[in-house]
């Protein structure tokens, strides 16, 4: 898949600003006042900004409205309803916070959930793709979600918590890859099934369907060389999770937090951008690409 920009910043940051108001809602961070206000500042300024970002990836980007019709069949409308339940609720418990020095709990937990419920479904959009076998398990979603709740609790100061959830979510990214490379070839899909040629007997590409490009090929075609893409797993393993557990790890001040939250959101940078170059959409195959 080509990584578009838009796409990589809005599942980066949309997924630690919601990480962020779960920690929030159920109360590991209580601040009052002005504080208060900082605090859901940062994290609509992630959510929001991520969310509001995706749209440049939209050809009409004035119709994204409409996706909300469709949350009956679409996890991106399902998406859409979370995202937005989850900022009016937190918006209410945030105004409690700010404005009357109140804890509302029972609203706190349920856009905590909210939070979860929203990053669980941009997950399913990718997840349920049948035309990428390495999207389409459930690691997909669990690594969405551990990396939101552990860049929420990294961003939230929420050491112990960061930890652990990095460290998860670090065992989840390579399992997902090394499970992830062989599901294309493990999902039976072939350029014989993909021409629908298989009948006639062995397929193979003699010439490209056409000379030239097409949307097809820009979107969902992207190869990535082997050692490139081993390198760069490296470089995001150690900026996502190793260098924010080393400087969680020795005696805290606000310089190592601030340098671990930087390394985190490069490192999920560069996650993001694997995770759709690596997508391997059976397209491909058709394309002799594969």
């Amino acid at each position: 898949m080509h990584p578009a920009s838009s796409v990589i910043i809005f599942t980066t940051f949309s997924g630690l600003g919601f990480g962020l108001l779960f920690w929030l809602g159920i109360g590991a961070i209580t601040p009052t006042g002005l504080m208060a206000l900082i605090w859901f500042a940062i994290a609509y300024l992630a959510a929001v900004g991520g969310l509001l970002a995706s749209t440049f990836h939209l050809g009409r980007p004035e119709r994204a409205i409409k996706a909300f019709s469709q949350w009956q069949t679409s996890w991106l409308s399902r998406e859409g309803i979370c995202a937005v339940a989850t900022l009016l609720i937190m918006a209410a418990y945030g105004a409690g916070l700010v404005f009357f020095d109140t804890v509302l709990a029972p609203l706190g937990w349920l856009g905590a959930a909210g939070a979860l419920a929203t990053v669980f479904t941009t997950a399913m959009i990718y997840a349920q793709l049948k035309t990428v076998p390495r999207w389409r398990h459930w690691s997909t979603p669990a690594l969405f979600l551990a990396l939101s709740v552990g860049g929420g609790a990294l961003l939230g100061g929420q050491v112990t918590e960061a930890l652990v959830l990095l460290g998860l979510a670090a065992a989840l990214q390579v399992y997902t890859w090394v499970t992830g490379d062989t599901r294309l070839a493990r999902s039976g899909t072939d350029m014989a099934s993909a021409t629908g040629l298989g009948h006639i007997g062995t397929v193979r590409a003699f010439e490209p369907p056409h000379t030239g490009t097409n949307y097809l090929m820009r979107e969902f075609i992207h190869v990535v060389g082997r050692k490139h893409a081993q390198r760069l797993r490296i470089i995001a393993v150690a900026l996502a999770f190793v260098l924010p557990i080393i400087f969680l790890l020795v005696p805290f001040s606000h310089i190592w937090g601030a340098l671990a939250l930087v390394s985190h959101i490069a490192g999920v940078l560069v996650l993001r951008w694997l995770f759709f170059a690596q997508a391997e959409h059976v397209v491909g195959l058709y394309y002799g690409k594969r």
